[in-house]
């Protein structure tokens, strides 16, 4: 919504614990995400509890990726280990119809 009214990149600044919400904004048109991180979550300071540990950070930036491919482009396309799926699947007989 904030994309299409203004016409802008839409990015996401998550202060949340959990890696989810984050994923999700990716899902939902966010071209950038923005998390703290830290080396330890237990040290001191306002954001640690919220911030992201190296180890999460991959985590995050890997299933950030697997969002943007299983969305795909919009182009919908057959790949080589469909077609003998297909074929079977959309049976015809000898008059033109359906099954």
């Amino acid at each position: 919504m904030l994309k299409q009214r203004y016409g802008l990149p839409v990015g996401y600044s998550g202060h949340e614990t959990g890696l989810s919400t984050s994923i999700a904004s990716v899902a939902m048109g966010a071209c950038t995400v923005e998390r703290h991180i830290t080396l330890d979550r237990a040290m001191w300071g306002s954001d640690q509890a919220a911030s992201v540990e190296p180890q999460g950070f991959a985590h995050l930036v890997r299933d950030i990726r697997l969002v943007e491919t299983a969305m795909g482009d919009g182009i919908k396309r057959l790949i080589e280990r469909e077609v003998p799926i297909m074929k079977k699947l959309r049976r015809v007989d000898s008059k033109g119809g359906g099954l």
